[in-house]
């Protein structure tokens, strides 16, 4: 008997045939029912052992289809600033992409009406089921999906002149100075509240990741705050926690090297 349990001892072995380029990303491991006849091993202990290296980001399970070895990310640092995420409707990112050599693209806006549920209601400071603006956009990384973006404004500053945010088009000057020149709204401010979950069916199927909580999704909310201390908006995005590393530089810092 070894030293460790049986599904370690696969594990660390499966760990080694892949960092030695015998299983190279995104090729399909041996069957379930093959690595426990070359092991020896029961269901039971296989499993444990794909479990340990898909918790180590080697391997992800999808359903129906097998085991995958993973697929190496060159993750994209993203500088969370007062403009970022969601400030611009181009690339609030465009900065980041240059220094880092990367092609970010942006989706146009989906744009709907809806009726704030609690928690937007909650953000912007408004009743439940009162009507708020949302735009809705999708990032994409060197062709790889890599974040998504969903902003709530009340829908009273479309009363009050500005209709260009119910309109599926970007604003490509920034919502920010777009509010700023129509209604004379400054964004003076702003809250951020991070947490970490697992994705969702949407989440798992856009990054195209198991929903088995292997991969973690980073969400950031943000509200925004005008000059008189109102909820001008609010901003929730969300980042797969594989491919995306999170700066937040405050004060006067010198351009990260």
């Amino acid at each position: 008997m070894g030293a460790q349990p049986l599904w370690r001892e696969i594990a660390e072995d499966l760990q080694q045939q892949i960092e030695r380029g015998e299983w190279r990303p995104g090729a399909l491991l041996p069957p379930e029912v093959e690595l426990r006849a070359r092991y020896n091993a029961s269901r039971n202990t296989v499993r444990d052992a794909l479990k340990w290296l898909s918790t180590r980001g080697l391997v992800q399970s999808r359903a129906g289809r097998g085991t995958f070895v993973a697929e190496t990310v060159d993750p994209f640092v993203v500088t969370m600033t007062a403009t970022g995420p969601g400030g611009g409707e181009t690339d609030p990112y465009l900065e980041d992409s240059r220094l880092q050599g990367r092609d970010s693209t942006l989706t146009t806006p989906r744009v709907e009406i809806q009726k704030a549920d609690a928690d937007v209601a909650a953000g912007l400071r408004i009743g439940e089921g009162e009507l708020v603006v949302l735009r809705h956009q999708q990032r994409m990384v060197d062709g790889r999906p890599c974040s998504l973006h969903t902003t709530f404004y009340p829908h009273r500053l479309v009363e009050e002149g500005a209709e260009r945010l119910r309109v599926a088009d970007p604003i490509r000057e920034g919502v920010s100075r777009y509010l700023d020149e129509t209604l004379d709204l400054r964004e003076t401010g702003f809250r951020d509240r991070l947490i970490a979950r697992p994705p969702n069916k949407i989440e798992s199927m856009f990054f195209r990741i198991p929903d088995d909580g292997s991969i973690s999704m980073i969400g950031v909310t943000r509200v925004g705050f005008d000059q008189h201390g109102r909820p001008l908006r609010l901003i929730v995005t969300v980042y797969a926690a594989d491919r995306n590393h999170l700066v937040y530089d405050i004060g006067q810092v010198p351009p990260a090297t």
